[in-house]
């Protein structure tokens, strides 16, 4: 057999075995410190400091657990949210993320490692980063082999697409469900090709602390039915799927509704309906196959059809009278905004203004996952050449999850884990095509003689060798159809009519070496790529803004740290704040000061009642102001240096909010001008100047260019020279920048008159009085 390059023949193979494994060991630890030092840029950039929104409340929690214990966090009430419903915390939260950091601040104390809390929740995402690149491996490796495992663990250790919800500071529950997202499949898949009931508990538990740390729990929930389901249907039905079915299924089941925020939904609502339907329909399937064991044929079919009509009709009944009582809570609108990108706006709008939930634009997936996203369909297509029971759960991933990430640039994370993988199998069959050592067999070619030796073979002897080949053909594809498919083994089963396949493989050393080089370099740049955009684009905590000066260094913008602390320091710790609820769980982490609305969106009508005050005039809006106790009202303003996620470009959301609740006092066409145009110009109407966003974002805003013409650098537009007054509310604080602004709504008036009024006479404008009659002269 010959060889293009030679390979040392002297090693014994126990020596090979132990030197790849330990390359493989180096390989993994050194995956894991880049995975972990990718993730470290808004640390070194920045400081350590938590990011976003939703984790400044995992933080609070977090903090509550470590200081007073589990239960005092079970138990917690925090009265300073949704003012003044208050929010029971325990019930409405996954204590998934919050233990884990618990966990492990209690073991570094206990070993006399005195960490802070804030560092733990800080580098907990970049910690598990590690663990996910393991769990890859171990998944990839059940695929193909180590060699893709190492590769598929290189690709999502740094790939942007997971690192973007993973980066320091990004304490939120997806810094720990990747990790157990893909172990959870890993124990699954093993489950699925040992039979192994311990195999399946364990998927059970993992499945369990899914369920406890994220709500993406129900991609799993609904993963593994639709393999099971769709291996049924194949004819793979066997033993093994039936014990790591129904161990995953009892168990897991009974462990999720342990978590008080899920409770029963596993059996009573439709998310999880299709994971019940498949573990009945498994448990009919093998009482089919035992029943087929004991009887005839014939009466074997007889029963199996009757069985199938009355078990199939009675199940559809069923759950159709148990939907129609209630015991089954029907599909919520986040289900249908999945299939129908336009529902949520129409229907559920506080769904469809949240930015993560828009439809993902193109550019998007080759940002976050670079030359992936081309490795990917090619490595999907090879799962079909052996399509083990694995490949096929690869398969189905593949789909689902690029259906989902299309539609949602939040579900973005969940693609990324398969696309690394199947990333990884094609890149890897690339390699191992060409850097096997082993050239094709030229086959020689007969080559006619002309001389008298050729006469003398004799016509039985040619026709018994052409026949002999005719039928070692024929044999061999009847052997090899079993592995190249039916048609393939007809077709080679012709007679002489095929041609003989043709010898496969690699010639030569240039042709290695080029394409060796170009997938090196390939990896390189994929590298250069990832380490751009997430040292750029996602390493940039958002209550922290950077901006470049004219000598290149980094300018901070901390408007929003410096107007928290103002409300801290500067006002009463019962102040209530009225802000959007994109700033709640911020205002309560960072100044500890009560809020209408946060994060959780749990009360829809709450956030409409804000969205209502913030588009209504002064007046209008007072009264709820004082019906809900508001101090202090705080928006974000970015018309000075153009920072573009301000309320203004807000605005509309919260007219829509309002609207689905007042739809006869709030009205989004009359904030447009005639055109259907968004102007905050001399062009914008009526009902738009007279809001209460529009008067605190542009109030004393043209004072600033000094008699010049004032122009919002977000919109582009020139603001009029005289600006809006307020009377029912008085400017507290401005940043730096103007990009937090802080106004404190007036008490009643003394004497009992109209705040408007009151201000016009403060200011000097007295009511005029009208001209006295005439007197009328005496007549003498």
């Amino acid at each position: 057999m010959p060889l293009a390059y030679s390979l040392p023949s002297d090693l014994s193979p126990a020596t090979v075995t132990n030197t790849s494994s330990l390359l493989r060991i180096i390989a993994l630890a050194l995956i894991s410190g880049a995975a972990i030092a990718s993730r470290l840029f808004a640390v070194v950039n920045f400081e350590s400091i938590i990011h976003e929104f939703d984790p400044w409340f995992n933080y609070r929690a977090t903090k509550v657990l470590a200081e007073k214990g589990f239960y005092a966090f079970w138990n917690w009430f925090d009265h300073t949210a949704w003012y003044p419903l208050g929010r029971v915390v325990g019930g409405t939260i996954y204590p998934g993320l919050m233990a884990t950091s618990g966990v492990i601040y209690n073991v570094l104390h206990a070993l006399n490692l005195p960490v802070d809390i804030r560092n733990i929740c800080v580098l907990l995402a970049p910690g598990f980063s590690a663990l996910t690149a393991w769990s890859t491996y171990m998944f990839t490796k059940e695929l193909k082999d180590e060699s893709a495992g190492l590769l598929a663990a290189a690709f999502i250790g740094i790939a942007p697409g997971y690192i973007s919800r993973s980066v320091a500071g990004s304490y939120d529950n997806e810094a720990i469900a990747i990790f157990l997202l893909m172990f959870t499949f890993y124990s699954w898949i093993k489950a699925l090709k040992t039979g192994s009931a311990f195999f399946g508990t364990l998927t059970a538990l993992f499945y369990f602390y899914m369920v406890a740390a994220w709500g993406g729990y129900a991609f799993i929930t609904n993963m593994i039915p639709l393999h099971a389901l769709t291996l049924i249907l194949m004819g793979r039905f066997s033993s093994r799927l039936y014990v790591a079915y129904s161990s995953w299924y009892a168990i897991g089941t009974l462990a999720s509704m342990q978590v008080p925020f899920v409770g029963f939904q596993p059996v009573r609502t439709s998310e999880h309906m299709a994971a019940l339907g498949v573990f009945g329909l498994l448990q009919i399937v093998a009482f089919a196959e035992l029943v087929r064991a004991h009887v005839s044929s014939r009466q074997f079919q007889s029963i199996l059809f009757g069985s199938v009509i009355v078990i199939g009709v009675l199940g559809v009944l069923a759950f159709a009278g148990l939907t129609y009582k209630g015991w089954i809570a029907p599909w919520t609108g986040r289900f249908y905004s999945l299939w129908d990108t336009g529902y949520a706006k129409k229907y559920i709008p506080i769904i469809a203004s949240v930015s993560e939930h828009q439809p993902t634009a193109w550019p998007s997936f080759f940002m976050d996952l670079q030359f992936l996203i081309f490795l990917f369909p090619a490595g999907v297509i090879l799962c079909f050449r052996e399509l083990r029971d694995e490949h096929v759960f690869v398969i189905i991933y593949a789909v689902v999850a690029s259906y989902f990430a299309g539609v949602m640039v939040r579900l973005m994370l969940t693609l990324t884990p398969v696309v690394c993988v199947a990333a990884a199998v094609a890149f890897s069959s690339l390699l191992d095509t060409y850097i096997d050592p082993v050239e094709p067999e030229v086959s020689e070619v007969a080559v006619p003689v002309t001389g008298g030796d050729s006469s003398a073979a004799s016509p039985a002897t040619v026709d018994g060798a052409v026949s002999s080949k005719k039928a070692k053909k024929a044999a061999a594809a009847v052997a090899d159809a079993s592995s190249t498919g039916i048609a393939s083994g007809i077709v080679a089963a012709i007679g002489g009519q095929s041609k003989s396949p043709k010898a496969r493989g690699i010639f030569g050393l240039d042709t290695r070496f080029l394409i060796v080089v170009n997938a090196l370099g390939m990896l390189l740049f994929f590298v250069l790529h990832c380490t751009y955009v997430t040292s750029s684009a996602y390493s940039s905590p958002s209550v922290v803004l950077a901006s470049q000066n004219p000598d290149g260094s980094q300018h901070i913008i901390d408007d929003f740290r410096e107007a928290y602390y103002w409300l801290r320091q500067n006002t009463p710790q019962d102040a209530v704040v009225m802000s959007w609820w994109d700033y709640g769980y911020q205002i309560a982490g960072m100044a500890d000061r009560p809020t209408l609305v946060d994060n959780n969106t749990w009360n829809n009508t709450h956030i409409a009642t804000v969205g209502k005050a913030m588009s209504s005039p002064e007046e209008v809006a007072y009264p709820i102001l004082r019906k809900h106790d508001v101090d202090y009202v705080l928006i974000i303003f970015g018309g000075l240096i153009g920072y573009s996620g301000d309320d203004i470009n807000k605005f509309l959301w919260m007219v829509r909010i309002a609207q689905g609740v007042w739809p006869d006092e709030i009205q989004e066409p009359n904030y447009f001008t005639p055109k259907g145009e968004y102007r905050i110009d001399d062009a914008a109407s009526p009902t738009m100047k007279n809001s209460l966003m529009y008067k605190m974002s542009y109030y004393r805003f043209a004072e600033l260019f000094g008699g010049s013409q004032a122009v919002d650098r977000v919109r582009g537009q020139q603001v009029p020279k005289t600006g809006p007054t307020l009377d029912y509310l008085d400017e507290a604080f401005t940043s730096e920048n103007w990009i937090v602004r802080i106004y404190q709504v007036k008490k009643e008036d003394l004497l009992g008159r109209d705040l408007k009024t009151a201000n016009a006479f403060a200011n000097g404008k007295k009511r005029k009085k009208s001209k006295p009659l005439a007197r009328r002269k005496a007549l003498a």
